[in-house]
C-alpha cells in the first residue's frame, strides 16, 4: 500500500457520440492511497530507483483511491470529489492488462461523475498514463466512498463492497514509488488490510 500526494492535468480534444467537437481541459490534484495483496514493500514499486518487477503471487489484487481536493474538468469543478478503482492482473498475461471497476462517491453530481469517468478511463487525455493498462471495465457505478487519507490513518470504504485499513508502516529504509501517482510523488508504504465483496472481485 501506498500514500502519496498528485497532481495530474490534460489537455484535449473530444469528439462525442453526437459528433459535437470540443475542447476540454482538465486538472486535478488531491491525495492517493492504494493497497493490493502483495507482500509489503510491494515488488512493483521504485525502492530507491530500482525498478519493480512481477508481484508478490503473480495476481496483483488492487484497490486505488483518489481524493481530488482541488480540480476541474472544463467548466466541471470536480473539487472535494472522491474516486476509487478495483480491480486485478495476472503476471503472466502482462501487468498492462487489468480489469477494473470505477466507483463514483454517490455525492457526484452527473456532471461531475460523466467527467470522472473520462478522466479515469483515459477517455480525456492527459498524462493519466496508468489507464491505458485497463483492458476490461467490469462496472462503473455510484457508491458510498468514505475515504480517509490522513498520514497514519488510511482507509478506504465502500458501504457494503470494500474496505482497507493501513496497519502499521512498512519495513524499509530508503524512497519508494508508484508509477500511479507518479515516480516524482514517493510515498509511504504500509501493511494494510483488504476486502472486497462485488463479484467477480472478492478477496480478503
Amino acid at each position: 500500500m501506498c500514500r502519496p500526494a498528485f497532481m495530474l492535468h490534460g489537455d484535449t480534444t473530444i469528439t462525442l457520440e453526437v459528433l459535437l467537437a470540443t475542447n476540454d481541459a482538465w486538472s486535478i490534484g488531491g491525495s492517493y492511497f492504494e493497497a493490493c495483496n502483495c507482500e509489503a514493500v510491494c515488488p512493483c514499486r521504485r525502492q530507491n530507483g530500482v525498478l519493480g518487477v512481477r508481484s508478490t503471487f503473480g495476481v496483483c489484487q488492487f484497490i486505488l483511491s483518489w481524493h481530488i481536493a482541488n480540480g476541474n474538468f472544463g467548466e466541471v469543478d470536480l473539487s472535494g470529489t472522491d474516486v476509487v478503482m478495483a480491480g486485478f492482473y495476472d503476471d503472466d498475461e502482462g501487468d498492462d492488462v487489468w480489469s477494473i471497476k470505477l466507483f463514483v462517491a454517490e455525492t457526484a453530481s452527473d456532471a461531475q461523475m460523466q467527467a470522472q469517468q473520462r478522466i479515469f478511463l483515459r477517455r480525456a487525455g492527459g498524462d493519466i498514463l496508468f489507464t491505458a493498462n485497463i483492458a476490461t471495465i467490469l462496472d462503473v457505478r455510484r457508491a458510498a466512498i468514505a475515504l480517509d487519507h490522513r498520514a497514519g490513518m488510511e482507509s478506504i470504504k465502500i458501504a457494503g463492497t470494500a474496505s482497507s485499513f493501513a496497519l502499521k508502516p512498512a519495513s524499509f529504509d530508503g524512497i519508494v514509488s508508484c508509477g500511479i501517482p507518479g515516480h516524482d510523488h514517493p510515498g509511504t508504504e504500509y501493511v494494510s488490510s483488504l476486502r472486497i465483496d462485488d463479484a467477480p472481485l472478492q478477496w480478503s
